[in-house]
Parts: structure tokens; sequence; C-alpha cells
């Protein structure tokens, strides 16, 4: 989380392209588009800082010049531009599973979804498949099927069962709850996936991988999203890759039959290049953005910490932290202060409704919580199908800097379930602060004597420590490792 002070997320709009037919190795035909227009270019252009935003920014370094290399050589097989120079490729520091493209010759992957790869054939494979979905049009008709999915209006339709109304604190609500980072994509339909995945395996044999790596890859999409469902806080890193691409597990097969139909004989992986490039890359929460542990969330350049109540998700974005479950929908990010906490409170609502003027008069209350001055003010919302409660709670960190909630409930219940939440708030010592580390991928060599087991003690992990191994290597729980084999460890 860089804590910005604005909210919401980047929109991607899809210029309409002139299309025109190809084969895939299964000899099905897909129109795709084939070039990169004008239009397409300044949209892109436009978009891209605000990607970089929401998604925590451009990963630096060799790890991101090994990426873009990838990325422009699976790109220019997609015909949309015969000169790698055109695409702009970018490893994103966030720590979600995903990976995206939008028109003009941007594509995206985080390093969290580098970090679950094996070799760059399967890293060709994403950004082949991503480069698809432009190729194919589908976010172009995926946002001529739906209507654009506003993040808060979704989650306050999680809660209340609708979208928001047409009130003016209904627009306030929706400006104001969101997830941070995930605001880019709705899910792509099936046949746009079997296509996507097509257009994939067809890049990679194009441009001399092995086309099965994508199934592979696929394989390990599944296999984490199971782990995650079985891992505490698995809601927090929500939507990712395998979201909003439904249901790896069903193309496994589909896409391995994919990559015989082809019929090429090209096998290059290039694992040994992608461990390379891989090792030490960040895993998980950056610091600088603030880390969660189960329940709770430290930033310790920000030197504070809370804690979600029990069973709701926390995901970390860009501007904000979010905080999501049954009982209602949550976000805690800061703001300009003046000193005044009741015009700090009045200022968020204000701002989150568009500066219309339409947040009705009212008081805060007044507390302390863990030595920090507080306060609160609960409005209420009327929405298509019912109202809800919009409580902003407030802290004041002295030195100028205030955070906040914001909260949305049931109607009538204010603070409601976030109530341990918000007394949660405190400063952390400089000694907490110093002791939260990032974790890393590290590249090991098996010796003689090691095993799967043995080398899983040395995840940087209290729980769950075999399947997180045998997952970010693509292993089975029988797996035999061979001396002077390499893969990865998460270490501190």
């Amino acid at each position: 989380m860089n804590w910005t002070l604005s909210f919401g997320g980047a929109g991607v709009a899809m210029a309409a392209l002139l299309v025109a037919p190809v084969v895939t190795g299964q000899q099905r035909a897909i129109r795709t588009v084939s070039s990169i227009s004008a239009q397409d270019k300044a949209s892109g252009a436009k978009q891209h800082p605000e990607l970089l935003k929401e998604f925590g920014g451009a990963y630096v370094g060799a790890q991101a010049k090994y990426v873009e290399g990838v990325g422009r050589r699976i790109a220019v097989q997609s015909g949309l531009s015969n000169a790698q120079g055109d695409f702009t490729v970018t490893l994103l520091n966030s720590p979600v599973n995903n990976a995206f493209a939008i028109p003009g010759g941007y594509v995206y992957v985080t390093r969290q979804l580098m970090a679950l790869m094996n070799d760059e054939a399967e890293l060709a494979g994403v950004l082949g498949h991503e480069v698809g979905h432009v190729a194919a049009q589908h976010g172009q008709r995926r946002q001529q099927a739906a209507q654009r999915n506003a993040i808060g209006g979704a989650l306050l339709g999680a809660l209340t069962g609708a979208l928001l109304g047409d009130s003016g604190l209904a627009g306030l609500v929706q400006k104001g709850i969101g997830t941070g980072s995930q605001l880019l994509t709705l899910k792509f339909s099936r046949s746009q996936e079997y296509e996507a995945d097509d257009l994939g395996i067809r890049y990679l044999a194009s441009a001399g991988y092995d086309p099965r790596a994508l199934s592979g890859m696929l394989a390990s999409l599944a296999a984490q999203s199971s782990l995650d469902a079985r891992v505490a806080g698995s809601a927090r890193s929500m939507p990712e890759w395998a979201s909003t691409h439904p249901d790896p597990a069903s193309r496994v097969t589909r896409a391995a039959n994919a990559a015989g139909a082809t019929r090429s004989s090209n096998t290059v992986r290039n694992r040994d290049a992608f461990l390379n490039a891989v090792d030490g890359v960040l895993y998980g929460d950056d610091p600088k953005q603030g880390v969660i542990e189960g329940e709770r969330f430290r930033h310790p350049d920000l030197r504070l910490s809370f804690t979600a109540p029990s069973g709701f998700g926390m995901e970390n974005g860009a501007d904000a932290v979010s905080i999501t479950g049954s009982g209602g929908q949550a976000q805690f990010g800061a703001a300009a202060y003046s000193g005044n906490l009741a015009s700090y409170i009045d200022g968020v609502l204000t701002r989150l409704g568009g500066g219309n003027g339409g947040v009705p008069a009212g008081e805060v209350s007044r507390t302390t919580v863990n030595g920090l001055p507080a306060a609160w003010r609960t409005v209420r919302a009327t929405t298509q199908s019912g109202q809800v409660d919009a409580t902003v709670f407030a802290y004041d960190f002295g030195d100028g800097k205030a955070y906040h909630f914001l909260l949305l409930t049931a109607a009538g219940q204010g603070v409601g379930p976030f109530s341990t939440m918000v007394q949660s708030v405190q400063r952390l010592s400089a000694q907490e602060a110093a002791a939260i580390k990032p974790r890393r991928v590290a590249v090991v060599t098996v010796k003689s004597g090691d095993s799967a087991q043995s080398l899983a003690r040395r995840m940087a992990y209290a729980d769950n420590q075999l399947d997180r191994f045998l997952t970010i290597n693509a292993l089975t729980a029988n797996a035999v490792l061979r001396p002077r084999q390499r893969v990865k460890i998460i270490s501190w």
C-alpha cells in the first residue's frame, strides 16, 4: 500500500479494431486484430501509469528486464506488431497472482505469479495467453456484454444483494469502497478462455517454445488456488489470475491436447535461465507497502498495525487495505489532515461523495484507542434494495498524520462486526517495525540426502510448509528430488 490520497481504480477502454481470421493448432478459426491502432496506443499510454499505481508500481531490476525480453518475443507472435519495441511489458510489484494485457501493446505480470512459474516457456505462455485476449478483442466484447464493474458497487452488492441506487450517499459509498489494486477485470467466458489458451499455445510454438508449457502453468494455478482455499486469509489474494480467468483445472487437459495438435517438435523451456532470473524476487507483501500476516496488518514505515475480525479476509491495495467478509466491507487508508478529526471525517465523506455537498450534517463521536485520539461518524445510505450504514472511523497519529477506516455494514449496525478492528489500531514500536522483513524466492540446489520434506522446512512460513514448497515447484506429494536439481524455496 503506497498510501496516496485517492481511492478508486484504473478503467481500461477497449477500442474497436479491424479483425482478421487466424487458425490455431486445433484448426479452429479465431478472429483477431491485425494491428495496434493509434487510438489504442493513446488509450494504453493513458491507462499505463494508472495501472502501475493500482498494482504497486513497476518492479525494477534484472528480473523486470528478463520479463520484458520474454514478453516482447512472445507478443510479436500475435501479429499485432512485428516490432518488439511496440510492446511495453511490465513486471508489477504486486503480491497477488495476476497477469493481463490491454490494447496499445501493454502487457503485465505480477512478481507473485512469476514466482509460481518454473521455466521461461511457462512465463511466455501466460504472457501469450494475455496478449491473445487482446488480439481476440475479448475485453471489448466482455464490456459490451456487462456493465462496467465498479468494484465499490460490486462489494456493496455483495452486502445488500443489489448495486447501489441513485441517492447521493449511494454514490458516496460506491466511490469509497474498493479492493485497491484489483480493479481491472471482469471474468472471461469459457469460450474466451479457450480462445486465449489456443492463441497462447500457438504463440509458444511459433516462438520456438514447448507448446505444452501453458498446460503445465494452468496445473500450477489450479494447485495454487486449492492451496489458497486452505490457507487462512486467502480472501486477500482475490481476485487473481485463476479467478478472473476461471477454472484453470478444467483447462489443463484441453490445453495439453491443443499443444499436441500443433504438431510442434519444440521442447525449449529455458528452465535454468528462468530460475536465474526469479532468484531473489520479492514474494508476498512488500514491507514498504505494509504486510499482512493472518488477520494482522502491519506497516513498518508508518509504524502502525491493526487486526481484522475473525473470518474476514484482507487485501493490500495500492491506496488502501480492503477487509471483506459476510458481515460487511471495510477499507483502511489515509487523507490530508489539518489537525481536526471532525473536519477530517467530513472531508473524507465529502470527497468520497464527489464534493457535491450530498453528505448530511452531523456530529462525530470521540474516543481514545490505544492512546490515539480517535473519532467516528455513521451516515445512512439508501440503495435499490434497502439501506446500509457507512462509517468513517479516524485516528490522529500526530505530526499531521491521520488514518481512517471506511466501513459498510447493514443498516442499524454502525461499526457492527468491525468493533474489535477499530479498537485494535496501534502504533508499532521502532523495534517491532524493524523486525518486519520481506520474503524472497531463493533458488537452491538439491544435495544428496535432501527431500521435499527437508527443504520445505526451510520455507519462511509457520504453516503449510510442504504444500507451499510442492506448489511453487510444481511437484507432486510423492516427488523424489535428485542431487543437483534446482528448486525454489521462500526465505526471509
